[in-house]
């Protein structure tokens, strides 16, 4: 089935480009060339029913931050966010992770490399088996559904993006072992890409926001300094 992406980005040459060749890819692609023109397409879409399956949304828009698009979806999706992005300056990288973009991709780059990455986090939000599917993890008032995607604090569901997800998954999964960070991003990829040094922990430090009661202080994932994280097996009284 034909995967439909909606790319924010106002350089028409570049746009052009980057739509022409994800076509080539088999993607079903449109262009909007603002942040207010973006907005609308994707409620326009959200209206007929006929969902886009991922965005590529710039960093640097003529007339609103490509933050504040991202913000603002957050706020109401858990649509796929590839950013892209000019800045030489890694800041606005970690605000992008931080904020929820699923992961980065810094001009100029590799048109190949932009497809690989989409790849990689569609697949990751993609429809999962249900029958004899994984088991639901359960860690005192902590559920985390494989199956369903869903995670869930005393009954209340909390959200995160795919690629936190599944790196809570993968976490969970190997409850009292110690994870470096390169044996999570091979976990949770699965391909060999260009990482971001810091994404890992901008990542887990979103994803203690949503399931910790004191982020600050986490219990439930813990960093074991020069090593990496470690998921706590017991959490019954957290």
């Amino acid at each position: 089935m034909t995967q439909s992406i909606l790319l924010i980005d106002d350089d028409l040459k570049l746009g052009t480009m980057v739509a022409d060749y994800l076509r080539q890819s088999t993607f079903a692609v449109d262009v909007a060339t603002s942040g207010t023109a973006g907005l609308a397409s994707l409620q326009r879409a959200i209206q007929s029913g006929n969902r886009y399956d991922a965005l590529v949304l710039d960093l640097m828009l003529p007339d609103m931050d490509g933050l504040d698009v991202c913000r603002k979806l957050r706020a109401s999706t858990d649509l796929p966010i590839l950013m892209l992005t000019a800045r030489g300056d890694e800041t606005d990288r970690i605000v992008g992770l931080e904020i929820g973009a699923d992961d980065y991709l810094p001009k100029p780059f590799n048109p190949r490399e932009l497809v690989a990455r989409l790849k990689a986090i569609l697949r990751r939000a993609g429809p999962r088996a249900v029958d004899d599917g994984p088991e639901v993890l359960r860690f005192g008032r902590l559920e985390i559904d494989p199956g369903g995607r869903s995670v869930k604090v005393d009954g209340d569901e909390r959200q995160l993006t795919s690629y936190q997800f599944d790196l809570l998954v993968a976490l969970a999964s190997r409850a009292g072992r110690v994870l470096s960070r390169e044996q999570l991003m091979d976990f949770v990829k699965g391909e060999e890409l260009e990482a971001f040094d810091r994404s890992i922990d901008v990542h887990i430090s979103r994803i203690r926001q949503a399931i910790e009661d004191d982020a600050k202080h986490p219990r439930r994932i813990i960093t074991v300094r020069g090593a990496g994280y470690v998921f706590a097996r017991l959490q019954d009284e957290i």
